[in-house]
């Protein structure tokens, strides 16, 4: 199946590459060590992909077709949610990414979301 935005798709899969990759966060998020000059990326960078620009971590059912292909993309996303909302609705604001991803539930993010990057390329 085609979506009807794939540049959306790409930055979808983009996020969910960046969340499945704990030595690319330490590296790029917490080191600051970015691949080319002029690149930026962040754990809010990525959020705010899942959440408010393409809304895919908020309804992934309601994706389908847009940035998701079918339901078999949208479960993993679902179970993302499910262990990323939960997580970011308990974090103090202004914290580091450092501080984030050292969690002992920032894990189960990176799992779900390795799993859903796994169903969705």
């Amino acid at each position: 199946m085609t979506v009807q935005f794939p540049d959306m798709r790409r930055d979808v899969i983009e996020a969910l590459q960046a969340l499945s990759d704990p030595e690319y966060q330490r590296r790029v998020w917490v080191e600051h060590a970015y691949p080319q000059p002029g690149f930026y990326d962040d754990l809010t960078h990525n959020v705010n992909v899942l959440y408010d620009d393409t809304s895919v971590a908020e309804d992934p059912r309601a994706q389908i077709g847009l940035t998701l292909e079918n339901d078999a993309e949208a479960e993993p996303m679902e179970r993302l949610a499910a262990v990323l909302d939960p997580l970011l609705d308990s974090l103090p604001t202004k914290l580091q990414d450092a501080q984030v991803i050292s969690r002992p539930e920032w894990s189960a993010v990176v799992k779900a979301a390795q799993e859903a990057a796994e169903v969705i390329r």
